[in-house]
């Protein structure tokens, strides 16, 4: 034991070490992925599930697109990302660690590859998670300036004033992330009451007050305003609006070591944000499509925002439509606290296995309140950075959102056909079978180079295989038109240019590697 460094004996057994009833689970399964327990487990089932719902925000998220269009899209886009939640859940019970997708990509890929794939992948969830934080702060800043907009006719917003509101949300998101104790936990619990009374406080009154389009207008009316050379290539590159509305999927993955019975709780909200938010999410969209009313009108509303016209031509009230687009901006808000917390802990957690320049800091835990907050404070200055692009230019801005989409989806693709590979070569054993050959407790599993054991949740035989292959059809999709532009006469001005951003992080990412990080970076570290 004293070779490991331990301070406390580990478990008899496996079985001790998986089963996330016994008091001491959560650390055991970490040590023997060979990390210590250096973050203090706040979060329980219904704080993480606030937390997993409130960062998705589908329905507060969800009222762009045509009217047929976005219902076909919505409904392939919530089946796609139902498998993919599947895949991060067998993963996550596997090893929950705030690593994710590269220290899965470490346990599954071989040997001679694991350095460079597990530094990629991990990079390429960097991008995605620090993009899709930037967006969604700058997307609050708008709606603030909206509804000054709507509110005082007169009010002309600049690209800098969205830009400082911005980093107002920011910085408050900033301080509750860095107070620790339960706050965070607590704070997110609550807003999951809000996510799901907003979500009535809006639908009841918009139903019925609004005049209804007919079933055949909202299922079979199409709208091509890209100008594509057919409806379903349309279709296809308008897939964006719905795959980001469910952006940010494995956000409770990155706070595994802060919740207790990570193995079961964190597959658990996986699974139930997909269901509570896909079904709200088709929901609020059903209802804003028959409640649509002038569709031009709508989408041309002054405040830039779709949902706002549709609001303002159901209630005819300028305060109504305040009070129920503030609903939205508040959601909005509580989203970004909890995005904040996703991305600092993917990059403490990188950072923590020598994969950033500058790990020795941003890897730091502070004694006082058990929080990585040099890597919240990295986060939060890579986002305000990011948000002075939309001064410039708000078009190189927009393609944030294809960088998260692209990053993220890459990472999920990698581990995705990883697990399937070994689930179809059998490389995984069941945790009956380890439990059953006594292994000793020391002994490493589901990390680099060490044995593969199912966790709690698993999908097994050839369900496994036909949901893990659909997942990677679906990523593929959406991940290939994530980098179109939204019409089909691109000028420099409304080109999207995401594939540059994405691209261009690995390239700079790959660089580093055979500069530096090769010589300190060699996948998860075993601390214990």
């Amino acid at each position: 034991m004293e070779r490991y460094g331990l301070k406390r004996p580990l478990p008899a057994s496996l079985h001790e070490v998986t089963d996330p009833s016994q008091g001491g689970g959560d650390d055991a399964n970490l040590a023997r992925m060979g990390k210590k327990a250096v973050l203090r487990r706040n979060f329980g089932l219904m704080s993480i599930l606030g937390f997993s719902c409130t960062i998705l925000i589908t329905w507060e998220g969800i009222a762009t697109g045509g009217p047929a269009g976005s219902v076909y899209a919505f409904l392939f886009v919530w089946s796609g990302i139902a498998t993919v939640f599947v895949v991060l859940s067998e993963l996550v019970s596997m090893a929950p660690t705030a690593g994710g997708q590269y220290h899965w990509c470490s346990m599954l890929t071989s040997p001679s590859t694991m350095k460079l794939s597990s530094y990629v992948t991990g990079w390429m969830t960097v991008i995605g998670w620090q993009a899709t934080y930037a967006t969604s702060i700058y997307l609050s800043g708008t709606q603030i300036a909206s509804m000054v907009t709507l509110t005082h006719s007169d009010y002309v917003p600049k690209a800098w004033h969205m830009t400082l509101y911005s980093y107002a949300i920011a910085l408050i998101g900033l301080g509750l992330n860095c107070i620790g104790g339960k706050l965070l936990a607590r704070f997110e619990g609550t807003i999951l009451i809000l996510h799901i009374l907003g979500f009535f406080a809006i639908l009841i009154p918009l139903t019925h007050m609004a005049e209804h389009k007919t079933a055949k207008e909202v299922f079979t009316h199409f709208i091509n305003e890209g100008q594509w050379s057919s409806q379903g290539l349309s279709f296809f590159v308008g897939l964006i609006g719905p795959v980001f509305a469910f952006a940010g999927g494995d956000s409770a993955v990155h706070m595994a070591e802060e919740i207790s019975h990570a193995t079961t709780y964190v597959p658990w909200s996986l699974m139930l944000t997909v269901l509570i938010n896909g079904t709200l999410g088709f929901s609020m969209l059903l209802a804003l499509l028959f409640c649509l009313g002038d569709v031009d009108k709508a989408l041309n509303d002054p405040t830039g925002l779709p949902f706002v016209g549709i609001f303002l031509q159901a209630t005819e009230s300028i305060p109504g439509t305040a009070v129920m687009a503030s609903i939205i901006i508040v959601l909005c808000f509580c989203t970004s606290v909890g995005m904040l917390a996703a991305a600092s802990r993917q990059l403490w957690s990188f950072s923590r296995d020598r994969g950033i320049p500058g790990w020795r800091v941003w890897s730091k835990v502070t004694t006082s309140n058990c929080i990585p907050t040099y890597s919240v404070v990295l986060t939060t200055t890579i986002a305000i950075l990011l948000n002075l692009i939309n001064v410039g230019s708000d078009v190189a801005f927009n393609s944030l959102v294809s960088m998260s989409t692209s990053g993220l989806y890459l990472s999920y693709m990698t581990v995705s056909g990883l697990l399937l590979y070994r689930r179809c070569t059998g490389g995984i054993l069941q945790r009956t079978s380890a439990m059953q050959g006594g292994r000793d407790a020391e002994t490493k599993i589901n990390t680099a180079g060490a044995q593969l054991v199912w966790g709690p949740f698993h999908i097994p035989g050839i369900w496994g295989i036909l949901i893990n292959t659909y997942s990677l059809i679906y990523m593929f999709i959406a991940t290939f038109f994530s980098f179109w532009p939204p019409n089909n006469h691109a000028d420099v001005q409304s080109m999207n240019y995401s594939v540059v951003g994405t691209g261009g992080t690995i390239i700079l990412s790959l660089l580093y590697y055979y500069v530096r990080a090769r010589k300190v970076y060699s996948g998860p570290v075993v601390e214990i």
